[in-house]
């Protein structure tokens, strides 16, 4: 049974009120901080694979991953909207520290797998399967890397391995995020250090906050620039013969817009920081995770079952005690940095958009953390995919 775009669409929507509604019932999830695109994605997952077993085989058509990547796009474009550079200057010293610690955790992550693969009987190409190649990069950097790995270094089942991995850890980043950050926020008693009236991307919008005619029509202008301006970038981009996801650009053309158009139009209202531009980012965001989390296939599992299991298991608890021990550490063990672990953690065993619904499920009970929000998109959408892909290359080379 294929559902075409508008019925995803729809079931996305109700997958999210699902999660909406047991994050609202069950003390636990509301406890640990589990973004409800992840509750609820992971119970339609469970559901379709219930299905799978009678013979029920759902699937969604191509158009609809269209449409839920146009929601990517629209999140990461309010991300660059709701940045200011004042924001960036002042976070510079945790911009620097975390993309310095995310790129030596890349190396990190791939001789982990190695070593995990070589303890299976696998080669050392077979464990980058398990590293950052899924991990950090995703589902669209596995489809990327399949073919070489299996022409070039004969790994089997390449797609598979990488695909299986990357889902658990897309779910495991989505769970143990919120969990992990409410840890160090209880444990040193963390308060956010930002104004309480700032809304930011992530901040529980109030009953007293307007979002009216004017400033919904302000931020749809405002969007479509941003995206344009994102769009000619990412030409502009390959056409060196460099590739970037369309959503990194989008995500710089809002940061440009925002930060410039003040300076030329100083009458403009821009909507940094408002209502209205917190509600689309952190509906296209909630409705984007709940498209992805409910499309994954957990019983795609095959030979390989053990050796993905204990890779997930032992690269899990490696990111917790770096984030722990190391990364929380040096970015200077205040509120900031715990939130920034939440989303370090979803980044770097899922994707960016789990480590901004982490993010976000925490700063909407403890308090907005405007640096958190600056850096860890910069970080896991830019700094991150770029150095996975020569760390990548690097390793190969090595293991021949």
């Amino acid at each position: 049974m294929e559902l075409d775009p508008r019925q995803t669409i729809i079931v996305g929507i109700l997958v999210l009120f699902l999660g909406k509604y047991l994050n609202r019932k069950i003390k636990f999830l509301q406890q640990f901080n589990i973004p409800e695109a992840v509750t609820g994605g992971i119970v339609a997952s469970v559901f379709f694979g219930l299905l799978f077993l009678f013979n029920v085989d759902v699937t969604f058509s191509p158009g609809a991953k269209h449409y839920r990547d146009v929601l990517l796009v629209i999140f990461f474009t309010s991300i660059g909207l709701s940045t200011d550079f004042k924001n960036i200057i002042k976070g510079g010293k945790v911009l620097l520290i975390l993309s310095a610690l995310a790129i030596a955790y890349i190396f990190i992550q791939n001789y982990i797998g190695i070593l995990v693969a070589k303890a299976f009987g696998f080669s050392s190409a077979t464990g980058l399967l398990a590293g950052s190649v899924a991990l950090q990069g995703g589902h669209g950097n596995v489809v990327s890397w399949e073919e070489i790995l299996h022409n070039d270094y004969h790994v089997s089942q390449a797609m598979e391995i990488g695909m299986i991995m990357a889902t658990f850890g897309l779910i495991l980043g989505g769970i143990l995020g919120g969990p992990f950050s409410k840890f160090l926020i209880n444990k040193y008693k963390l308060t956010p250090d930002n104004d309480s009236d700032n809304v930011t991307i992530g901040t529980k919008i109030g009953k007293n906050l307007v979002i009216d005619y004017n400033s919904s029509l302000m931020v749809l202008l405002m969007l479509s620039l941003a995206i344009g301006l994102g769009i000619q970038m990412n030409v502009l981009v390959e056409s060196t013969g460099f590739t970037l996801p369309l959503f990194v650009t989008c995500m710089f053309g809002g940061v440009i817009l925002v930060n410039v158009v003040p300076y030329i139009l100083p009458k403009l209202s821009c909507p940094t920081n408002s209502p209205t531009l917190s509600v689309v980012s952190d509906l296209s965001l909630g409705l984007f995770l709940a498209m992805a989390m409910m499309t994954l296939k957990f019983w795609e599992l095959g030979d390989e079952a053990l050796f993905i299991v204990a890779s997930i298991v032992v690269q899990t608890v490696t990111i917790l005690l770096f984030t722990y021990f190391v990364m929380f550490r040096l970015l200077g063990r205040n509120y900031a940095s715990a939130v920034i672990s939440a989303g370090y953690i979803g980044s770097a065993l899922g994707a960016t958009p789990t480590a901004m619904a982490n993010m976000a499920a925490v700063t909407q009970k403890y308090g907005a953390s405007p640096i958190a929000f600056a850096v860890i998109p910069i970080v896991g959408a830019f700094i991150i995919q770029v150095s996975n892909a020569i760390v990548i290359r690097i390793i190969l080379s090595f293991i021949g």
